[in-house]
């Protein structure tokens, strides 16, 4: 039972991780984040997210330039 709940816990870490450095959390904090601001908000779907946030990161100067 000790092991299943240790690998189940570097499962959870890992998983962490992952999503967090791909960046795949972030759509779920922006929505906690509307939810929590405005419960009756609209919120963007996970496309349009996306493609804000990428708009954001291109227009961006610091990002450096981006030929393709």
């Amino acid at each position: 039972m000790r092991r299943l709940a240790a690998v189940r816990g570097a499962w959870e870490k890992t998983r962490f991780y992952v999503r967090e450095f791909s960046g795949e959390a972030a759509y779920d904090r922006y929505v906690a984040h509307a939810r929590a601001h405005d419960a009756d908000a609209e919120v963007m779907t996970r496309r349009a997210f996306e493609r804000a946030r990428t708009d954001a990161r291109e227009a961006d100067p610091r990002e450096g330039f981006r030929c393709c």
